[in-house]
């Protein structure tokens, strides 16, 4: 019996859904780099405050192109929403404090997300495979969170490395989509032969 195209449609159109994502998610995190890069003191306190939200609305869009996954598969993607909703709160009070209590703020969700991105990373990879690049970025958002609170000390070297770990995170996602369409390219030769 031939295999329904219902079958292969969901996995494609994760794939197809996760590189749109991803590319979206690096064109995000290049601007945004470039504009805390750019030193703007009117523009840093709504930039930092939007990088935590952005994060949660990009995992509502994972979800959805994950939308077959089960609840338990999904765990880590709620629980990153609920990390990123009280970040965002944190950056907000810790804005009225001191650069440096955002960065403490930063780091602590960069360590976090970077170990939910890794374990999330690890488990799809069987499913629809060129994750590697994405389980580096989960290792390197928790070795840069490690920074950020090492450098709260010195908040103009903590923004330095905040725009940094932005823009290698850009590069990981670009990374990643590139590798999703490889996958998906020898998925359907192989499903072909």
């Amino acid at each position: 019996m031939a295999p329904s195209t219902a079958t292969f449609s969901q996995p494609a159109n994760t794939v197809r859904d996760l590189r749109l994502l991803y590319f979206v998610r690096a064109a995000f995190a290049f601007v945004w780099a470039g504009l805390l890069a750019a030193k703007l003191p009117a523009l840093t306190p709504l930039l930092l405050l939007l990088y935590p939200t952005w994060d949660v609305v990009a995992t509502f869009a994972d979800l959805r192109a994950s939308r077959r996954s089960s609840l338990a598969a999904n765990g880590s993607r709620y629980l990153n929403i609920v990390i990123g909703l009280v970040t965002t709160v944190a950056v907000a009070v810790a804005l009225q404090q001191s650069t440096a209590a955002v960065l403490l703020v930063f780091g602590v969700w960069a360590i976090l997300t970077g170990l939910i991105q890794l374990v999330l990373a690890w488990r799809r990879h069987r499913g629809v495979g060129g994750q590697w690049p994405m389980m580096l970025s989960g290792a390197q958002s928790a070795v840069a969170g490690c920074l950020f609170i090492a450098h709260a000390h010195s908040p103009e070297m903590g923004l330095n490395t905040l725009w940094r770990y932005a823009a290698f995170g850009g590069f990981y996602f670009l990374l990643a989509a590139w590798r999703l369409r490889s996958s998906a390219l020898a998925t359907s030769s192989d499903s072909v032969a």
